[in-house]
Parts: C-alpha cells; sequence; structure tokens
C-alpha cells in the first residue's frame, strides 16, 4: 500500500464520510503548488474556495502569524487586545463601512447577519415579533448550518436535516420581478451572493444588482452580500458588487480574510444596522482573536496595494478568453465567471464533471466539479501566466483525450 493509500484508508476508516476528495494526500505547498504525500506536484486551481486568495505559504502572511504567535493568540473577548481595534478600523475603511462584528467561518458570518437582520428588522424598523422575513435567492450557497441549509434549494444540502428554520423566501437568482414581488412589510433583508460560487460559478445579469440595490433601499429592506467566495480580490475587484458601483447595507466576509492560515470571518455594516446589539446578544470565543487580527491586517495591508486585484482582472481576461475557445467542440457547452473565477460546463457525452477532475489530476492539476457536469477553477491570485497557460493546456489535454 501507498503513502497515498494508507493515509485515505486511515481517513476513511476514522472520518465522517462527508467530503468526497480527490485521491490526493497533500503534504507541502508554496504558492499555486501543492506537493503529494509521494512527491508529486499539483497546480492548485481550486486555491480552498478563494480562501488561498494569496497563494499557499505566502511569505507576508506566515511572518505576520509567527509574530503574533509569540506574543498572545487569544484572549476571548472578555478582554480588550491590542490587534483588534485596527483590525476593525481598518476593515471598516475598506468596506466604506462604520462597523464590524468579527467572527471564525463564513457560516459563522452568514449565521450572524441573519440574527442582525431579524433584530433590526423588529427594533429599527418595527416588524412584528417572530414575523421577520429574508429573501435569498434559488440555488444559493451560504453554509450549511441548520438555518442555512433551511433555505437551501439544493436536496443534496437541505435533505434529512429538518425541521427547517422559518422565515426564509426563496426566488430566482437574477430575476428582478420575482424578487420584487416578495418583497413586503415583513421583509428585513435580501442576502445573495454577487457571484453563486457553489451553484456553477453563475453571474448574474447586467444591471441586477443594481437593481437589488435601488428595490431594498426604496422598500427599507437590508441587502445583505455574501462576498465570502466572490469579494477580496478574486474578480478584479475588492467586492464583486463594484462592477455595477453597488455598496450593499452589508458585507459578509470570510475564506481570503485569513489568508488561509486562520479561519477569520466578519460582518461589516452600518452604525445603525450593527448598533442594534447589546453585550451578551451575540459573540464568539475565538472571533477577533489577536492571531487573526494580525493575519487578516496583513489580508487588508496586501489588498489596499490594488496589486491582486489588477492580477485577477489581467489573468482573468486571459483566462476567459483561453477557455472561451473551448466552448462549441463538443466538449464544453458553457463557459460564465469574472476575475480568476470560472465555471465550464462539460458536455455530457465528454464525462462528468468529477470525471474530468479525476483526469486533470492525472496531468497534475486540481480543480473542482459542481453540480454534476461542471468544474470549477479559481487558481490563487498570485498564479503565474507561465502556470495558468500550462494548467490550461492540462485541461485541453483533458478535453481532446
Amino acid at each position: 500500500m501507498t503513502s497515498t493509500e494508507h493515509s485515505i484508508a486511515a481517513a476513511e476508516a476514522h472520518s465522517a464520510h462527508n467530503y468526497h476528495p480527490l485521491p490526493v494526500v497533500v503534504a507541502t505547498a508554496e504558492g499555486a503548488w501543492v506537493t503529494d504525500v509521494e512527491g508529486r506536484r499539483y497546480l492548485d486551481m481550486l486555491a480552498g474556495y478563494s480562501a488561498l486568495n494569496f497563494g499557499h505559504g505566502n511569505r507576508r502572511l506566515l511572518d505576520a502569524a509567527k509574530a503574533q504567535l509569540e506574543r498572545v493568540t487569544l484572549t476571548s473577548r472578555a478582554f480588550h487586545h491590542d490587534r483588534f481595534a485596527d483590525f476593525c478600523t481598518q476593515l471598516a475603511a475598506l468596506c466604506g463601512m462604520e462597523l464590524v462584528l468579527p467572527m471564525n467561518t463564513g457560516a459563522e458570518a452568514v449565521e450572524t447577519a441573519v440574527k442582525t437582520a431579524r433584530k433590526w428588522g423588529y427594533k429599527i424598523k418595527g416588524v412584528p415579533d417572530g414575523r421577520a422575513k429574508i429573501i435569498v435567492a434559488d440555488n444559493n450557497f451560504h453554509g450549511r448550518t441548520t438555518t442555512i441549509v433551511s433555505f437551501s434549494t439544493d436536496p443534496e444540502a437541505r435533505a434529512d436535516f429538518g425541521p427547517y428554520t422559518p422565515g426564509f423566501e426563496s426566488v430566482p437568482y437574477g430575476d428582478s420581478a420575482a424578487l420584487e414581488a416578495a418583497v413586503d412589510a415583513d421583509t428585513v433583508a435580501v442576502l445573495l451572493e454577487p457571484i453563486q460560487g457553489e451553484a456553477g460559478v453563475l453571474v448574474p445579469p447586467p444591471g441586477y444588482l443594481a437593481g437589488v440595490r435601488e428595490l431594498t433601499r426604496s422598500r427599507n429592506v437590508l441587502f445583505i452580500a455574501d462576498e465570502i467566495q466572490s469579494g477580496l480580490g478574486r474578480t478584479g475587484r475588492t467586492f464583486a458588487c463594484e462592477h455595477e458601483d453597488v455598496v450593499p447595507d452589508m458585507y459578509v466576509l470570510g475564506k481570503a480574510l485569513g489568508g488561509g492560515v486562520v479561519p477569520v470571518s466578519a460582518v461589516v455594516s452600518s452604525r445603525e444596522v450593527l448598533g442594534v446589539y447589546a453585550p451578551g446578544e451575540h459573540g464568539s470565543t475565538f472571533g477577533g482573536n489577536p492571531l487573526a487580527c494580525a493575519v487578516a491586517l496583513e489580508v487588508l495591508a496586501m489588498l489596499r496595494t490594488g496589486e491582486f486585484q489588477q492580477q485577477a482582472v489581467e489573468l482573468g481576461e486571459h483566462l476567459h478568453s483561453e477557455l472561451g475557445l473551448l466552448v462549441g467542440g463538443g466538449a464544453v457547452d458553457a463557459v460564465r465567471g469574472r476575475g480568476l473565477w470560472a465555471g465550464v460546463d462539460i458536455n455530457p457525452s465528454r464525462g462528468t464533471g468529477r470525471e474530468i477532475s479525476e483526469q486533470l489530476m492525472a496531468r497534475g492539476v486540481l480543480a473542482k466539479d459542481t453540480h454534476g457536469a461542471t468544474i470549477r477553477l479559481a487558481p490563487p491570485l498570485v498564479i503565474s501566466k507561465e502556470d495558468l497557460d500550462w494548467g490550461l493546456n492540462q485541461l485541453r489535454g483533458v478535453l481532446e483525450a
């Protein structure tokens, strides 16, 4: 039995089977590349669903983490610490907002956004107690907690986890008329991904996000943008909402905020919205801890240079140009995305998304399938053009085989 086979067998024997990973066991990583336990190298074209926007082992982030590890890693929010104020101040400034509520994982941040919207609805908007409604989009993916899967339309994420949390209504993504019809006096928020990631990197029709902003503002409803995957440089802007010059009422952030080093997430909004909380009403033992703040502060410093956003613009244009050439040849039905993020629909005659991902792995490229027929490509923003072209050549080789 090889080291890979031994590791996989041990994992399957002693862990819940809640994932179906490709049969590769990563041991080390640097930049856009990972190396497995057998010494084989692979180009990472997934980047931890955007958690690794700045690449594996980014020296600036590792140095920030190491320096903080020698000082203090956790105090809990029962006390102040000397990195917290800078983190909140700088993240609020990056978002053009006033207040920050830090958490750890993306799902925690979404749950925080849901709680915040409901409390704002009762305390500020005046919705009768127990009647707050949040509108979401079909095919959404915001996490896997009980409340979040309650408003999922994906049977794989939702089935057998009821009874479900009430208070949500789902409408077709990108359908402005359906959204407007769903808004009523009890609606407190519209929660959307500016680009739907798990659904296959679905980009809404032009003007949709601007229309959501106009509708929510006119009806006194919060617009919550889940930018956990799409934000922090992935699409060529700091936030995907910026492509339509839209500023939501609330950003939900995570993944890249921790640089792939530690889990860091946050809800960022105005004083009116996040000001509804009183001490003890919401919190997290690790949320906003010193180590997380130190790493996130370095992430914010890197984003302020604009170089990573520009890299996503330039290489993203190249990525989509090259992928576009694959459409119509019989193997690829469609390509979608923005920046260094793409969903590639594989023609069923060529194979499933999982099969294509396995064939890419055999050629030294790691990607991920979704919804059967689609593969997602989201390389680290630090990838070189030469490495990106090499990865795209491997995809061509797979599709032409």
